[in-house]
């Protein structure tokens, strides 16, 4: 999943080499904490946080087939 998120989040950014993803697994839900440079901040939010609310369904459908649950937090 978090190469699904790298993929997702590379094709957004203007720096792709800035991207850090930090990942916290407990028995049944994931924590992804992702960084990313200042000035994509904004793209990866989007507008009202529509693009960081579809990036998140994603990653709950994906889970969801898994039988997890996935938290993300765009960290600053």
């Amino acid at each position: 999943m978090k190469e699904l998120l790298r993929t997702i989040v590379e094709s957004l950014v203007t720096k792709p080499e800035a991207i850090e993803i930090g990942e916290t697994a407990g028995e049944t839900i994931t924590i992804f904490e992702l960084r990313v440079a200042e000035e994509d901040r904004g793209r990866v939010i989007g507008k009202q946080g529509n693009t960081a609310r579809s990036i998140r369904t994603i990653l709950n459908a994906v889970a969801t087939r898994n039988s997890r649950k996935v938290t993300l937090q765009i960290v600053e």
